[in-house]
């Protein structure tokens, strides 16, 4: 277990979220490619605030990879959580090699050719359907005798909006109806999964939760731990996180036989981290004039275009680093930020500026670390950005550097 000391969440909301420990960082503007640039101490300051809420709700709360896995920061996150969740074979290994536990390990389907190794490294198997249990079940625990077992139920109660990103969306393919639950639950089945939520608030989560415990009541008894999954973004500003505490101590007194699990993704790196990009051209076509940047929104920020996710930026102008955070009015010079793939549609925006963009000029992309780093891919072969750590010190410490031999590794 790591070793932590419990903090009182107040000292969270006194902690800086402000942009210019980057700003500010001489290299900054030395920086002639582009780069993922993750902060130490805003890290740390979500981790403590995430500690400090296990520690008083008595939960677990894991780091889900499928939103950060920039493994050489994983040292920081073991001072503070003791567990993670992988969803694939590849995420299972990362656990096991580089965050040192066996994960919790849940999969839309499980295959022939990978059961084996996923169960033997993992604590927690959960299944999305009862055919994906009943052909893999007892084959999991005779790879892992200590395996414990679970079912994804859908309560579809979901306050996500944006289709794409529901769990419970018409038609879903994730999770199984209380109808079609039996009354006794399978052999080895010791709990339940359930993921509805999305960069949600607690007063969402409260509602899902009602709902699990009307729909799914019967088999509570018969379990011994639920796994509310990720979405509880407890790290955002106006988060009420004494209600996120109040309802899981509630929820573990009327349940006293449940081992409480949340596995978020985003909360650990929300607003950790910025890309860096710069100005290569200037171009204009029918009254829209675009800014060429040498990052891909379609390559390095695909959310921009999926969520779709508008995110603040910044420009630093000049050898003194003249700061100016972008805004949305129409009074100043407007700007269509694009991305440098022939994609025609690599691009979003508009921001307004006070002074005309100049190729040189350095962009900030806020909070561009969760999901961001981990959804990133090598299309037209774009430079891929750089991954960089912000340290408390206030260096910034290479990562990894990306060359022509990773994307055509990736053709191999």
């Amino acid at each position: 277990m790591p070793h932590f000391k419990a903090t009182p969440l107040y000292i969270y909301n006194m902690l800086n979220t402000l942009l210019h420990p980057l700003l500010h960082t001489p290299e900054l503007s030395c920086m002639g490619r582009p780069a993922y640039v993750v902060s130490e101490s805003l890290l740390r300051r979500n981790l403590t605030l995430i500690a400090s809420v296990a520690h008083e709700s008595q939960a677990d709360i894991i780091l889900a990879f499928k939103a950060y896995a920039l493994w050489k920061t994983f040292p920081i996150f073991r001072e503070y959580i003791s567990a993670s969740t992988a969803s694939s074979l590849y995420e299972a290994r990362m656990a096991a090699e580089e965050f040192g536990n066996a994960p919790h390990t849940y999969s839309p389907a499980y295959t022939d050719t990978d059961m084996d190794d996923i169960a033997r490294l993992s604590s927690h198997l959960t299944f999305n359907s009862l055919s994906q249990y009943q052909r893999y079940a007892e084959r999991a625990l005779q790879a892992n005798p200590g395996l414990s077992l679970g079912l994804r139920i859908n309560p579809h109660s979901s306050p996500v909006e944006t289709l794409l990103y529901n769990p419970c969306a018409p038609g879903t393919r994730f999770g199984i109806d209380a109808d079609n639950i039996p009354t006794t639950l399978p052999p080895h089945i010791e709990g339940f999964h359930c993921h509805t939520l999305c960069e949600s608030s607690a007063e969402q989560f409260a509602e899902v939760l009602s709902v699990v415990e009307r729909d799914f009541a019967q088999w509570l008894p018969q379990l011994q731990w639920m796994n509310f999954g990720g979405g509880h973004l407890m790290t955002r500003e106006g988060y009420d996180v004494p209600r996120l505490v109040r309802l899981l101590q509630d929820f573990r007194q009327r349940h006293p036989n449940l081992h409480v699990i949340l596995e978020p993704g985003s909360a650990f790196a929300w607003q950790t981290g910025w890309l860096v990009a710069h100005v290569v051209d200037v171009v204009c076509d029918q009254n829209i004039t675009t800014a060429i940047l040498d990052v891909s929104f379609t390559c390095h920020m695909p959310d921009c275009l999926e969520m779709p996710y508008k995110p603040e930026v910044w420009r630093l102008a000049g050898e003194e680093g003249t700061e100016e955070r972008g805004n949305s009015g129409d009074t100043g010079f407007v700007y269509r930020l694009g991305g440098n793939s022939c994609l025609s549609g690599d691009f979003i925006g508009t921001w307004t500026f006070n002074s005309p963009l100049n190729i040189g000029d350095t962009i900030v992309f806020e909070d561009m670390v969760h999901y961001t780093t981990v959804k990133t891919n090598m299309f037209n072969g774009v430079h891929h950005p750089s991954l960089m750590l912000l340290t408390n010190d206030g260096a910034l410490e290479p990562l990894r550097h990306y060359g022509y031999e990773d994307y055509r590794d990736r053709m191999d």
